[in-house]
């Protein structure tokens, strides 16, 4: 069974954005979704946000794929960090990584850590995509950039995307999906 995470952001919650309809699109394909609802803003911290990622971590396999939408990319880091399974694929899309400007820097902060081990990271997933724009309202584009230089990836740069989200006009995101169905064999 192939698998797929899809993790939100800060006050975030799996019904929003274009997280529906990537669920319902990669269904289609053969994926089972999973769209873990996290304590956020209240209670939220890596500790708590683990603990409910371990209700789901018997579908984090080889075979799976990670999506991270801003602070949930900043989680998935720290998945990728804290486990030793690696993944088929791991999708970045706006995440923060601690370069200012952050505008949810004082919640967003638990999940930076000072020093990723990006040696680690880089070992447990098979390949990394970087989703980026250059008038993100929350995150830095610099962000984008240097995490795909750690991660020793390309970024893709998606000019005025906003942070990739309703207000930005995201309800269905395709050239996600296109890179999902193009890297999934």
């Amino acid at each position: 069974m192939k698998n797929a995470f899809i993790f939100h952001g800060n006050s975030g919650y799996p019904e929003e954005n274009w997280f529906p309809w990537l669920k319902k699109e990669l269904e289609k394909i053969g994926y089972s979704v999973h769209v873990p609802q996290f304590p956020t803003p209240e209670n939220q911290s890596p500790e708590t946000w683990f603990k409910v990622f371990e209700k789901y971590k018997k579908f984090y396999t080889p075979k799976t794929i990670m999506i991270g939408h801003s602070l949930g990319g900043t989680f998935l880091l720290n998945v990728l960090q804290k486990y030793d399974i690696k993944t088929k694929a791991c999708f970045f899309v706006a995440a923060p990584i601690g370069v200012l400007p952050i505008k949810n820097i004082l919640t967003d902060k638990p999940f930076l850590k000072t020093q990723f081990d990006w040696a680690k990271i880089r070992s447990n997933s098979q390949k990394f995509f970087v989703f980026h724009s250059d008038n993100d309202p929350y995150v830095c584009l610099e962000n984008g950039k240097e995490l795909a230089s750690n991660l020793q990836t390309d970024l893709t740069f998606v000019p005025n995307s906003g942070h990739f989200n309703t207000a930005s006009g995201y309800t269905k995101f395709e050239l996600l999906l296109d890179l999902i169905k193009k890297h999934q064999q």
